[in-house]
């Protein structure tokens, strides 16, 4: 897997896109928002860091809102169920995109590597968190495990074909260890029988199809002891039907890593995971 700061999982309620995510979603908030947040972080946008690598990905879950975007931030563990998607030219305009984007998708310290920018060109690329108050209804992920899994099929057919089957197991295996899905109505809820199950888009190495990721929540237990992978998400490849039951009791209900599986991971600080 290549190396990123934060993942954000855009709410579509499709199941497949456009080869380019960026092409598909026009005149709809969440196609907007992937279009604004690549104008915005990507090459030469004004919060553009090559430091902070910010993988943007869309995904099957509702969003809550017809006439705003809503998203999931991980490894933030946050639901933000009303996002902006204006993008004002004016850097210090407080409901637009570029709010967003300062509040929770700026590192909190730039690399040692950009000490010699002037110190307006550093205060522009950290964060603000005060600016989180302007999402009101934000949601802390702390207690459902979320389940990612690579269904890009206009990218990749392989994907395409392997997800929906990886889906149903998950989605039959999590129940009978006592989940249900959680989210499916786009308000979802965080609570330590609920688990949420998603398709995304495209996160590099069809090769390695079936490709998923785990997120486990910060406030997570397994066995009545705190989670030993609380925090942290876990990138599997080459995932087959047969192998989700011990993807669920190994690493989402005893938190271990299948190495056979394991392409990286990420901690709560934007840490790369690597065996």
């Amino acid at each position: 897997m290549a190396a990123y700061t934060q993942q954000v999982v855009i709410c579509t309620g499709q199941r497949d896109w456009e080869s380019r995510i960026e092409d598909d979603g026009k005149g709809q908030s969440w196609g907007e928002l992937v279009r604004g947040l690549k104008k915005l972080m990507g090459r030469g946008g004004r919060y553009a860091d090559p430091f902070n690598n910010v993988l943007v990905s869309n995904s099957s879950f509702p969003s809550s809102s017809n006439s705003t975007a809503s998203a999931f931030l991980f490894p933030r563990f946050r639901y933000i169920p009303s996002i902006s998607v204006n993008v004002s030219e004016e850097q210090n305009a407080q409901t637009d995109l570029a709010t967003f984007v300062r509040a929770f998708l700026l590192p909190q310290q730039l690399n040692p590597m950009q000490d010699s920018l002037p110190e307006s060109k550093r205060a522009k690329l950290t964060r603000k968190p005060e600016l989180e108050s302007s999402f009101p209804g934000a949601i802390d992920i702390q207690y459902s495990p979320v389940v990612l899994i690579c269904g890009h099929g206009g990218r990749d057919m392989r994907c395409g074909v392997m997800a929906p089957v990886l889906e149903k197991e998950f989605s039959r295996v999590l129940r009978a260890r006592g989940f249900s899905s959680a989210g499916g109505d786009g308000n979802p809820t965080d609570s330590p029988e609920h688990a949420h199950i998603g398709l995304i888009s495209h996160v590099g190495g069809h090769k390695y199809a079936g490709n998923v990721i785990v997120y486990i929540p910060p406030g997570m237990k397994a066995g009545g002891s705190p989670h030993p992978l609380a925090g942290k998400g876990i990138w599997y490849g080459r995932v087959e039907p047969k192998h989700v039951q011990g993807i669920i009791d190994e690493t989402i209900m005893s938190g271990r890593v299948i190495l056979d599986h394991f392409r990286g991971g990420i901690d709560r600080n934007g840490d790369i995971l690597r065996v």
